[in-house]
């Protein structure tokens, strides 16, 4: 028969009083963790004491009891109840609950203490949780959760949050098949059956990165930070209705994102048509707005001259009141590291409103105006962008000095070629007529010998060209002047649209970028050519009529600097389609000498793509590809395993992730690369190879596919000097 074990007996209680109690040196906790003593102390005091001490008897050298009772594990509390006591808050005799074991016991006092720790687990997350959510259902605020547990009311949003998920994603969580990460990207979702078909739809995915989650669930959000809505002002957008932002309580999210994308445009619409009425009201002819304005919106228009007024006395007020603020911002938040966002942005808007008011305005001819208008946009903080001033080529009218001798229903007469010119007639090439004198024939004129008549057409235009010859030979002899003729001519294109003053046969065709991305306008390389471009027109006359003069007080090195940068509007490394069947105004062996020769200046003036800020993104380049293409780039950037880890996304889901992956590499799509010549230098003697675009044994074109005219190299391109 089978022996039965004894039962057992469990350790006795009794309340000892406070001041028969001592620390023991038997407790093995030596290292402070965790809240503080007085943290403790005043938990205690509102709570009362929740676990009673580990005690047990003091005995003296003769193994006698004296009365007093050590504690080996229990320490803490002891403490925190002594220090209850000291503040009055508690008699010396106060009772404690004690769990009282033999002087004798034959476990070790040591091995109790390490037991009390060893064997306590703490809560799962899950329960802390759902345990902050039952009291804040019970009405306490999270305020005063926060100050009974000692944390941070933000931390107790981020445990409610995290409790307002769903119970499937619970269950994953506690079941160890998902990351506290993971369940921390699921709340931006207020909507469980949307958590759910995620988690569901990445049960067999590689990826299921909390960036990943997160980005998922807001793909059709608009962000707070958007240059949309911080022009209309997140307060618009909810007084329209809109509901409040969705905010990532455990990261950074730049005020969070608007679930209304349709909401968000109407309203942008609504304001940037209203902003357009206030600009009509000044008296132009026209205003365009865009959220977008795109590169070089203005290369077809010309400007009209406008004289820069100081700030009136109201905006001077205003001007002094916004630094005041400014002022008093930075006297409170100085050397302060958590300033909110709140004051950040509005720090920001002061910024941009003293930029404003303080370039005053411009004030123009209303006479201009008439034919004139302004481009509205949008700036990347959501501040309105303005630029006013400018004449539509279809609305051009000529100069006074061209309407001379015009009347009405005639077409202006180009002083060029008016009467007593060499070009009268022959600038069509007919000759009839030159050797008559001109405005001889005048009805009923008569012959009279002793007045000095003009000189014939064809005398003139004999005698000139004999000059135009002559120059054109003295031309060559002087470089220095034949490059400041040639600079003039360059200026005039580039900077007066309309000038003709140049005798120069020669033309700048600024390109034209007819296919272009939204944000080619705000990248870093077109920032620095419109920098550029203002501060030549700064230094530059007025008047095309001093340019000539203004050009030769420029030391060499500036005129080479102004030189380049006129020189750089006619570069054209764009690719361009060509039709299949030819007829187009260039071919496709047109364009490959195109693209051979930009590789050529590319790898001249070093050229590096990643250095000026360009990065593969989901806009611009890889949502636009093929699966293939997004697997090649990855692969070739971070190396087959890598892309293999994406290989089963979808093509949306696969572009967002490549673009993570790509962010930190210097990976480049074939068309952004600059070929490399590897090939070694030619020995002494040897005939140096041309390049391929040179070579004169290049496949010529096909009959269907004709050379395209040196001038006309592409459609993209505009001669702007006539």
């Amino acid at each position: 028969m089978a022996k039965v074990l004894p039962k057992i007996t469990l350790n006795q209680s009794r309340d000892i009083p406070f001041d028969k109690l001592i620390l023991s040196q038997s407790n093995v906790r030596r290292v402070k963790n965790g809240v503080t003593i007085e943290d403790l102390a005043s938990d205690i005091e509102r709570r009362g004491l929740l676990t009673g001490l580990n005690v047990r008897p003091q005995v003296d050298e003769g193994g006698n009891e004296t009365g007093m009772f050590e504690i080996p594990a229990g320490g803490r509390r002891y403490l925190a109840i002594a220090s209850l006591v000291k503040r009055k808050r508690a008699a010396k005799t106060v009772p404690v609950p004690c769990v009282v074991k033999a002087a004798t016991d034959a476990v070790l006092a040591e091995e109790d203490s390490l037991a009390e720790n060893t064997f306590r687990e703490p809560l799962h997350p899950l329960d802390e949780f759902r345990a902050m959510q039952r009291l804040s259902e019970k009405g306490e605020g999270d305020e005063a959760i926060a100050a009974h547990f000692r944390v941070t009311p933000a931390v107790v949003k981020q445990r409610l949050k995290l409790a307002s998920v769903s119970e499937k994603l619970y269950e994953i969580y506690a079941a160890g098949d998902m990351t506290l990460d993971q369940l921390m990207a699921f709340t931006v979702s207020d909507d469980h059956t949307r958590q759910g078909e995620l988690w569901d739809q990445l049960a067999h995915s590689n990826n299921k990165s909390p960036w990943f989650i997160k980005s998922k669930l807001l793909e059709d959000k608009v962000e707070v930070s958007d240059k949309r809505v911080r022009f209309i002002g997140i307060e618009a957008y909810l007084a329209a209705g809109g509901a409040g932002p969705i905010r990532d309580l455990f990261e950074p999210d730049d005020g969070g994102w608007l679930s209304d994308p349709a909401q968000v445009d109407r309203l942008v619409d609504e304001k940037l048509r209203s902003e357009a009425d206030k600009l009509m009201a000044e008296g132009w002819k026209w205003v365009e707005a865009l959220v977008d304005l795109p590169y070089g919106y203005d290369e077809d228009c010309r400007t009209i001259p406008g004289t820069q007024q100081p700030p009136t006395d109201e905006q001077e007020k205003l001007i002094a009141a916004l630094r005041a603020e400014a002022d008093a911002i930075e006297a409170e938040w100085d050397g302060r590291n958590d300033i909110p966002a709140e004051i950040e942005a509005r720090v920001d808007a002061i910024d941009a409103e003293l930029g404003v008011l303080s370039q005053g305005r411009w004030v123009y001819d209303p006479a201009d105006m008439e034919n004139a208008g302004a481009f509205i946009g949008l700036e990347d903080d959501g501040t309105l962008y303005i630029d006013r001033g400018y004449v539509r080529a279809e609305d051009d009218l000529p100069d006074e000095a061209d309407k001379d001798g015009m009347q009405d229903g005639d077409d202006p007469i180009d002083p060029a070629v008016a009467p007593g010119s060499a070009d009268t007639g022959a600038a069509s090439g007919d000759t009839e007529g030159l050797d008559e004198p001109n405005g001889a024939a005048l009805a009923g004129e008569e012959d009279d010998e002793e007045v000095i008549k003009p000189l014939p057409d064809r005398l003139v235009a004999e005698l000139t060209a004999a000059r135009t010859l002559a120059l054109q030979d003295a031309f060559a002899q002087n470089p220095s002047v034949a490059f400041a003729a040639v600079l003039h001519r360059m200026v005039l294109a580039a900077f007066y649209t309309t000038a003709t003053e140049s005798c120069l046969e020669l033309s700048l065709n600024r390109v034209y970028m007819p296919f272009q991305s939204s944000e080619l306008r705000s990248s870093p390389s077109a920032a620095v050519i419109q920098e550029r471009h203002a501060r030549w027109k700064e230094r530059l006359p007025k008047s095309d009529k001093d340019l000539w003069d203004a050009l030769q007080q420029l030391d060499g090195g500036d005129q080479a600097s102004l030189f380049a940068h006129c020189a750089a509007y006619t570069v054209n490394a764009q690719w361009e389609p060509v039709p299949k069947h030819g007829g187009g105004r260039i071919s496709a062996h047109g364009v490959a000498r195109r693209i051979d020769h930009a590789n050529v200046l590319a790898r001249a003036v070093g050229l590096d793509m990643i250095g000026v800020g360009w990065r593969p993104t989901f806009e611009n380049y890889l949502n636009r590809v093929t699966k293939p293409r997004i697997l090649e780039a990855v692969a070739e950037a971070k190396g087959p395993q890598t892309a293999g880890l994406i290989d089963h996304l979808k093509k949306g889901d696969m572009a967002r992730e490549a673009e993570r992956l790509l962010a930190d590499s210097d990976w480049l799509p074939e068309p952004l690369r600059t070929p490399q010549i590897e090939e070694p230098l030619p020995l002494a003697g040897e005939a140096e190879a041309l390049p391929a675009f040179l070579d004169g044994d290049e496949a010529e074109p096909s009959a269907a596919e004709p050379e395209a005219d040196n001038d006309r190299d592409g459609e993209p391109d505009r001669d702007i000097a006539a």
